[in-house]
């Protein structure tokens, strides 16, 4: 009887790929979430950025065109800053982290101070000139901050997210009475009642929202603000009409960077605290987006401070650093992907080449931004006393420390004459309620938790 043929041979079946799952701050969103989710950050980030060109810029007596030549510079290092932030330059600099990088306020009075005190037409060369040193100091002294990280444990770090929510509130406050507190109608009906009907949008489709429109509830009350205000003749249309349709800057076209010792060292010492401030700012996304944010994240992400200043000044803008209100956003909308926010600094590099494009985001009226500011900046807050039920409250010298470092970062903001007859580099360090309540939360918690602890158990210190 013949032998049935014999079948195919069946070996053991391959094991499947092991799929690696990606963490939410390197997931690759689709288009149609990836771009309004940016518009966001673009939106809660435009007026903070054109705000120190507008500002330095009239002191210096610029005029229209050079005024819109200042704002398209300020957005693109904003865009290049951002991009190298969360897309990184190898192991030297970018966080890799959902942060925006811009030019910021902290240096604007400063800034003033040096436009004040040089001759007309040197104005802006002798800020740049400080600027570029300070970025540069930012690069050599950037390092040694990553490595003091055990001086920031929770305790600490809770006290400045606490802080930057809070010290940043007054800002969409002004924004929501108007923006421009010299102007004759700040404060009137007509702001207070565009802010609020923003707000309410806002925990509308934050309440009865579902997946991702909860998720753009900040950007869809924008929107709906916006066109609150045109009927009543609040979103100004003369910026986009006025504004020229391409305009790249040219490298040193307000002059050549002047060098004068004295503002020099005022804006090295601004430096530090936007480092302390950036620091801050990482620490806190680490938090939020729970990636442990280490010392070499950190010095990275100072690099990219330095670089954006140090290069900056060539095409025409100021310091750069970490803007606080995009980490509310993150903490928002729990939209962590880091291409997100990549996304949106590209959008800044076109809307400061193309600055018609940008004059569009501009139409978004003062108090609307107020109205989602006061979203942005409280959940920034929350998102610090979150991290502070964590840090060990039920101990007593943890208790003393928030509130005398809470207190310290409180007093600019209660008082802002407080420290007028203090040396101008104490006012510039401690007239910031966030590099202020930072300092004074590091020192205690050496003072309670790293002097003379050789002899006490480790699980006493594992708060600190």
């Amino acid at each position: 009887m013949a032998q049935p043929a014999p079948g195919p041979m069946r070996g053991p079946r391959p094991t499947p790929p092991v799929t690696v799952p990606c963490h939410p701050v390197d997931e690759k969103l689709p288009v149609t979430r990836l771009v309004p989710a940016a518009l966001q950050h673009i939106a809660a980030m435009y007026a903070g950025v054109v705000t120190p060109p507008l500002i330095v810029g009239q002191a210096a007596g610029l005029d229209t065109a050079a005024m819109t030549r200042l704002i398209a510079a300020s957005l693109l290092v904003a865009g290049l800053a951002t991009l190298l932030q969360t897309l990184g330059l190898g192991g030297f600099a970018g966080n890799r982290l959902p942060f925006v990088n811009a030019a910021s306020s902290a240096g604007i009075a400063p800034m003033l101070a040096i436009a004040e005190t040089s001759a007309p037409g040197h104005q802006l060369p002798a800020i740049y000139g400080a600027v570029m040193v300070a970025g540069a100091f930012c690069l050599a002294v950037g390092p040694f901050f990553g490595r003091l990280l055990r001086f920031f444990p929770p305790l600490v770090t809770g006290v400045v997210i606490t802080l930057i929510g809070v010290t940043l509130m007054p800002v969409p406050v002004a924004w929501a009475q108007g923006g421009d507190r010299g102007a004759a109608d700040f404060g009137a009906g007509k702001h207070l009642a565009l802010a609020a009907f923003t707000l309410v949008v806002i925990l509308l489709f934050q309440r009865f929202g579902r997946g991702f429109v909860k998720q753009i509830a900040l950007l869809l009350g924008l929107f709906c603000g916006t066109l609150a205000a045109v009927p009543f003749g609040l979103a100004d249309f003369g910026a986009l009409r006025e504004a020229p349709v391409a305009a790249l800057p040219a490298p040193f076209a307000f002059g050549a960077p002047e060098f004068h010792p004295a503002a020099i060292l005022s804006l090295c010492i601004v430096m530090l605290v936007l480092m302390t401030e950036s620091s801050a700012g990482m620490l806190a996304l680490g938090e939020i987006c729970e990636r442990r944010t280490d010392g070499r994240t950190i010095t990275r992400g100072l690099r990219t401070d330095g670089l954006a200043t140090l290069l900056g000044p060539v095409i025409g803008t100021f310091p750069t650093s970490a803007f606080a209100q995009n980490v509310g956003v993150v903490s928002l909308t729990r939209v962590r992907s880091r291409y997100v926010v990549a996304a949106a600094g590209g959008a800044l590099l076109v809307l400061g080449a193309f600055p018609v494009l940008g004059a569009v985001v501009s139409l978004v009226p003062m108090p609307v931004l107020g109205g989602a500011g006061i979203v942005l900046f409280g959940s920034i807050a929350v998102s610090g006393i979150r991290t502070l039920s964590e840090a060990g409250l039920d101990d007593s010298s943890n208790i003393i420390l928030v509130a005398v470092a809470l207190g310290a970062g409180i007093i600019p903001l209660a008082a802002p004459t407080f420290y007028e007859r203090f040396p101008a580099w104490a006012q510039t360090v401690l007239g910031s309620g966030i590099s202020a309540g930072a300092l004074a939360a590091v020192l205690l918690n050496i003072f309670f938790h790293h002097l003379g602890t050789r002899g006490r158990p480790a699980a006493a210190l594992e708060s600190s």
